[in-house]
């Protein structure tokens, strides 16, 4: 995982939601890595994700799920749910492989991270973490 502190790699990836570039984006990034569209732990979590989505948009928070899937997969899994941000393509694994989200082997890692206004990692965590968890670390960010 990057460290705490460390400005977070730059990216530009198609999305659900079209050209997503982080430089580009106001305020504070929670960033997901997710392995796939449509398995039972992914789409718990990003449907966590969409249920507070009300809730990280008064933290001054945009919420990115990223994943090598095609867009055709991304945009179906979304419609499904009803996902309301963005779900990047990142076909080659290179923006995880920079977030050392995915293993050498290319095998994606469920990763989270949190950038603040500057985009500097606050938050890192392997795993999902819980809605409560990832609001109570974004309350400590100014």
């Amino acid at each position: 995982m990057l460290s705490i502190g460390a400005k977070a790699p730059d990216f530009n990836l198609e999305s659900t939601k079209g050209p997503v570039a982080l430089s580009k984006i106001e305020g504070k990034v929670l960033i997901v890595f997710y392995p796939r569209d449509n398995t039972p732990g992914c789409t718990k979590q990003l449907c966590a994700a969409q249920d507070n989505l009300t809730g990280y948009k008064s933290l001054n928070v945009n919420v990115i799920a990223i994943n090598y899937g095609s867009l055709a997969s991304h945009q179906k899994f979304a419609a499904k749910y009803t996902l309301d941000f963005p779900l990047c393509v990142d076909t080659n694994k290179e923006v995880a492989k920079l977030y050392k989200a995915a293993t050498e082997e290319g095998k994606i890692i469920r990763t989270v991270y949190i950038l603040d206004e500057n985009k500097n990692i606050q938050y890192a965590k392997q795993g999902s973490p819980t809605t409560a968890e990832l609001v109570d670390a974004l309350e400590t960010i100014n």
